[in-house]
């Protein structure tokens, strides 16, 4: 999938032609837009909708939004709490419909709607800045790598370590992220490639979202495994089926295993659910909870195998594996392309 400074113009032009709304039903203009019927190159004209917003008010409501609160919204923008609830006006003045109610602070259902929409909005436009920027600028020696947590594995060390001799000059970083957070960072230029893992069928690529023009190349794929303390009922299974498995205890480590959500997805039922809450990304740390019988989890067994205290059974129905893919923007030189060369071991895009 391939998949500088101020901005140039203060505002953001986003054109959207209407042909249906979510449910079917025909849509007018929101209010407040301007209506356009342009004919471009010489075609019969159409009816299009061009929005003007301003993209540092949009990032305030989005602000305001996740914090729940203008006070909290403020501190996290570095602003005052009357600047943001004027910003937050000037916005449902020019969209002409209420965003938010003030107590408490909620969304209504055109925030929500808008919320829908701003997130990768203001995502685009940042990977859109850093991607000039780059351009602009000299090229920087250095190699920041980002990895969620079960996708930095052995090899990726042994990788990282050959592409550093290659450039020893280079400064180099490794972060530990989650998931949610690579694409992102990639986008924007604050890593220079980025690891990101999940479960997957077998050579299906893992989904993501729109930050920006980023390729995405398959590092690995590894059998999934359910760890489990050596005493359990289960531990002498030779294969397990997910189905069977809905109503058991499970950790729910979003960053740390595979996340509950996409055991319900994958097994098609309810179920799965938390006896314990694991807040972090230390693999260990989860597999120490699963020793202790605080629940189950799924794993690459790559994770998992020797674990002290732990039993490994692989996953049989259904099939899925553990894809570890690489993320990289348009751009990708020095030591950085050494490595996304070792990671995949394609040297012919990488040579």
């Amino acid at each position: 999938m391939r998949r500088a400074g101020a901005p140039v113009d203060r505002y953001l032009d986003v054109e959207i032609t209407l042909i249906h709304g979510p449910r079917g039903g025909q849509l007018s203009p929101a209010p407040g837009a301007r209506r356009d019927v342009r004919r471009p190159h010489g075609r019969p004209g159409r009816a299009a909708i061009l929005v003007r917003m301003d993209p540092h008010l949009l990032r305030t409501f989005v602000s305001v939004a996740h914090c729940g609160s203008f006070s909290d919204a403020a501190h996290r923008l570095g602003s005052t709490q009357s600047a943001v609830s004027q910003q937050i006006a000037t916005l449902e003045a020019d969209l002409r419909t209420p965003l938010l109610t003030r107590r408490p602070v909620t969304l209504t259902t055109a925030g929500a709607r808008l919320l829908e929409h701003a997130g990768p909005l203001l995502r685009r436009l940042d990977a859109a800045r850093a991607d000039v920027e780059r351009l602009a600028g000299p090229a920087a020696v250095r190699l920041v790598l980002g990895a969620s947590p079960l996708a930095m594995a052995p090899a990726v060390a042994t990788a990282l370590d050959e592409a550093r001799r290659s450039g020893p000059d280079a400064g180099a970083a490794v972060r530990i992220l989650r998931r949610r957070e690579i694409p992102a960072a990639v986008a924007t230029g604050a890593l220079d490639l980025g690891l990101l893992d999940g479960p997957a069928a077998p050579g299906v690529p893992l989904p993501l979202p729109d930050a920006g023009p980023l390729t995405t190349v398959a590092v690995a794929e590894t059998p999934l495994v359910v760890a489990l303390p050596p005493g359990h009922p289960l531990a002498r299974r030779l294969g397990l089926r997910l189905a069977d498995l809905a109503d058991a205890p499970w950790l729910d480590a979003p960053d740390a295993a595979v996340p509950l959500g996409s055991l319900r997805a994958a097994s098609g039922t309810g179920g799965f659910r938390a006896s314990l809450t694991y807040e972090g990304t230390d693999v260990r740390a989860l597999l120490a909870l699963t020793a202790a019988g605080h629940g189950l989890a799924l794993l690459p067994h790559t994770a998992a195998e020797d674990a002290p205290g732990i039993a490994t059974i692989p996953l049989t129905t259904p099939r899925l594996i553990h894809r570890t893919e690489l993320l990289h923007g348009p751009a990708v030189d020095g030591p950085a392309r050494t490595l996304a060369a070792l990671l995949t071991g394609d040297g012919h895009r990488y040579g």
